[in-house]
């Protein structure tokens, strides 16, 4: 058994069971993959895939406990090759990040830039996506770093550490009726209006939609996208009212958009980074997380990464304050602590 056939064999589970999508994930041939399988089941003794004609069909019950266990392998080899490489005060390798549009367009962006001017050698991959999305790329070893609001069921295994806090705030355009309300809004009043807002997750109760249901309300949401720049743009054109993170709110959109503070209308989020519990932190990978949320200092994040389960690293947060997050002058948040 060599590690180059335990790579193959998560390659082809990882690609759909499709061979030819795996040879290309991992620059390799068909023909090649198929005969290391081959002399791994050979070798094992077992079946790891029943077939239905020269296609793998599923992955039998063995071979599913041999995937697991393949993963966890290959994950100490990174670890170990991650561990010698800060013996010799290396500061290269590659940081992958899943995270969501808003993190990525809003929060992302001075995080990185200061991270590159002190790693020039450390190569980063953003991958967007939704909760589920980022789940799989977690799941999969494809990626060190999670950033996500929610979604904590859907990565029951990663550390998951507190970063801040923020609140939606609801956009009109100037001129719309709602642009000059002097009362705080309500429930009822965006009850009234079309809604423009985030697509909501396809697991876990929504937020948003609980907080129409609490008043006996039901919104009428015509429009959601993942992207707080296109519903923007949306609100723009009078198609609705937008529901937005308070961090997409930007100076220049001042000039056509009038934002409305709707604190406590909607139940504050939390954001937080998250990392797989059998991964070695590389210096770099602490020191960004510290970049992205100042409270993270490097013994912190290194003694939560030590801890069995999320509960004791949630009694090791109990008492941080944690800082909310605006948009444009720290308009309907603050950032510092």
């Amino acid at each position: 058994m060599t590690l180059q056939q335990l790579r193959y064999l998560l390659g082809i589970a990882d690609s759909g069971l499709n061979i030819t999508a795996a040879a290309e994930r991992l620059f390799t041939s068909q023909p090649g993959i198929s005969k290391q399988l081959k002399l791994l089941e050979q070798e094992l003794g077992i079946q790891l895939f029943t077939r239905k004609g020269k296609s793998l069909a599923a992955i039998t019950p063995a071979g599913h406990e041999v995937i697991a266990r393949a993963r966890r392998i290959l994950r100490e080899v990174e670890n170990i090759r991650s561990l010698a490489s800060d013996m010799s005060e290396e500061q290269e390798g590659t940081l992958s990040i899943a995270t969501t549009h808003t993190q990525a367009r809003y929060v992302l962006p001075d995080v990185i830039q200061e991270f590159r001017n002190r790693y020039p050698k450390v190569n980063l991959e953003l991958h967007q996506g939704t909760s589920e999305q980022i789940a799989e790329l977690v799941a999969t070893n494809q990626v060190d770093f999670a950033i996500a609001t929610g979604g904590e069921a859907l990565v029951p295994d990663l550390v998951l550490l507190p970063c801040y806090e923020w609140d939606r705030i609801v956009l009109v355009p100037k001129g719309h009726e709602l642009a000059g309300l002097k009362e705080p809004i309500s429930i009822e009043t965006l009850a009234r209006f079309p809604l423009v807002t985030y697509v909501f997750s396809l697991t876990g109760e929504s937020s948003f939609k609980k907080a129409f249901a609490d008043q006996g309300l039901e919104p009428d949401v015509v429009f959601t996208a993942r992207d707080a720049d296109i519903i923007k743009t949306y609100v723009r054109m009078g198609m609705g009212v937008g529901v937005v993170a308070a961090m997409a709110w930007e100076c220049q959109d001042k000039e056509d958009l009038v934002a409305l503070n709707a604190t406590g209308l909607f139940p504050r989020v939390k954001t937080w980074i998250g990392f797989r519990r059998d991964i070695v932190l590389r210096g770099y990978m602490v020191d960004f997380a510290s970049l992205f949320a100042t409270h993270l200092l490097p013994e912190l994040t290194q003694q939560a990464a030590s801890m069995e389960t999320q509960q004791e690293v949630e009694v090791l947060f109990e008492k941080i304050h944690l800082p909310l997050r605006g948009g444009c002058d720290d308009e309907f948040g603050a950032i510092s602590q």
